[in-house]
């Protein structure tokens, strides 16, 4: 693949190392069903705040780009977005349950850490159920596997549209 650049005064874009639903379908089509079903069963704005805080803590550029745009197609204010990384000194921008989701996320994501501290846990079976809860855990553990896949093949952001996937 060649580098392209988007203007004049940016950097080149880099290549893709290489296109993980084309050399690994069955892999990325099992990925598409079980995102599918995470989704089905967990709030729609929850679900873009974990995968977008979840994308900035994995630096993961393509899922930052793609589930920012998602959340802002689907309704989502810049603001909450742009105080996303901040989240803990802008916790008037979201709900407890929301906190929650995402000091989850965190916690789930950052596994170097160590484990789920109790307290993170307990205070995101405050807000949700036991199903919802684990509903909510999958869709953590399923954004950070996206994560690694886009990190590691070095998928290209900004060419997402809403809605494609």
């Amino acid at each position: 693949m060649t580098q392209t650049t988007t203007a004049p005064d940016r950097a080149p874009e880099h290549p893709a190392r290489l296109q993980m639903a084309e050399l690994a379908p069955d892999v990325y089509k099992a990925m598409i069903r079980l995102d599918g079903a995470v989704r089905r069963n967990i709030d729609p704005v929850i679900n873009e705040l974990v995968k977008i805080r979840a994308s900035q803590i994995n630096h993961c550029a393509f899922c930052i780009d793609m589930h920012t745009k998602d959340a802002l197609a689907a309704g989502e204010s810049v603001e909450r977005i742009v105080q996303l990384p901040a989240w803990d000194e802008s916790r008037h921008f979201y709900s407890p349950k929301e906190i929650a989701a995402i000091e989850l996320t965190e916690a789930i994501t950052v596994l170097t850490d160590g484990f789920v501290p109790d307290d993170v846990y307990a205070r995101a079976a405050e807000h949700f159920d036991e199903t919802e809860l684990a509903h909510l855990i999958a869709a953590i553990t399923v954004i950070n596997a996206w994560n690694r896949f886009a990190v590691s093949t070095r998928m290209v952001p900004g060419h997402y549209t809403p809605g494609a996937h």
